[in-house]
């Protein structure tokens, strides 16, 4: 009788301490652990990019430097495939964040939560140099080949404002621009800093075209990515972004990386 009253001890020891561990919060095990793991994609200036030094720069990794400070641990970015993000926070321990300028759409938002929007953005059409005045409406792209980074919503915005014109994906937006360039397709969208971008650094080569998505098609919002179940995680993220959204240092942020993407030519 002893010996059975000792192993139900025992076995309700170990399944407090199991209940302890998996209570443990996303923000507990990230101050344990002393780092904030985030996933981004570094092609997409002004938000996240390489700069002339190799180093990760851009208004996103600034926003994720925010809360690792906000969380007093140190900021580690992995560069990561844009359409693998979500899948990796999705399976993840629910310590590490996607944060590659993200637009909140329903259908993420079932596998995924999202922080509150820190930033949203028109949708711009860039084109090859002259071609401004060519593609001004959807008329003009059908049949045409039209570009996007793969896995984005810029993917899902060409095949339902254009359906007579055919999705061009690759994975990144400097091929993209390249395509253009050599009149392979008629051009990329892209949020409106990383169009900008891209024609400023063209060396004169590419242009916005002068053609306009309506509010309804392309009404874009930014927000972190966090695994669902995490909310103690999500307050933190939304706290910071409530913060430098507020006091005007996103915006700052915002207008520092699109200065220096013109400058570095990214």
């Amino acid at each position: 009788m002893k010996k059975l009253v000792a192993l139900v001890l025992v076995a309700m020891m170990a399944l407090s301490c199991l209940t302890m561990a998996s209570a443990e919060s996303a923000v507990d095990m990230i101050k344990a652990a002393g780092q904030l793991v985030v996933e981004t994609e570094a092609t997409y200036p002004p938000y996240e990019y390489l700069d002339d030094n190799g180093n990760f720069a851009g208004c996103d990794i600034w926003l994720a430097q925010q809360i690792a400070d906000e969380l007093g641990v140190t900021l580690v970015i992995q560069d990561t495939a844009f359409d693998s993000i979500i899948t990796d926070v999705k399976n993840g321990d629910g310590t590490v964040l996607g944060i590659a300028a993200f637009t909140k759409t329903p259908e993420r938002a079932e596998v995924i939560d999202f922080s509150d929007l820190y930033e949203t953005s028109a949708q711009l059409l860039v084109v090859k140099k002259g071609d401004a005045d060519v593609y001004t409406t959807k008329e003009a792209l059908a049949g045409k080949k039209v570009g996007a980074q793969m896995g984005t919503v810029q993917s899902q915005l060409i095949e339902k404002a254009l359906p007579d014109s055919e999705l061009f994906e690759l994975e990144a937006y400097g091929p993209l621009s390249l395509e253009v360039k050599n009149g392979n397709i008629a051009g990329f969208v892209a949020d409106a800093a990383v169009a900008e971008a891209y024609v400023s650094a063209s060396e004169g080569t590419l242009e916005v075209a002068n053609f306009e998505f309506t509010a309804e098609e392309a009404s874009f919002g930014k927000a972190v990515v966090i695994k669902q179940g995490n909310q103690d995680l999500v307050d933190v993220v939304n706290a910071v972004i409530a913060k430098v959204t507020t006091d005007g240092s996103y915006q700052k942020a915002y207008d520092d990386a699109v200065a220096a993407t013109g400058e570095t030519g990214d």
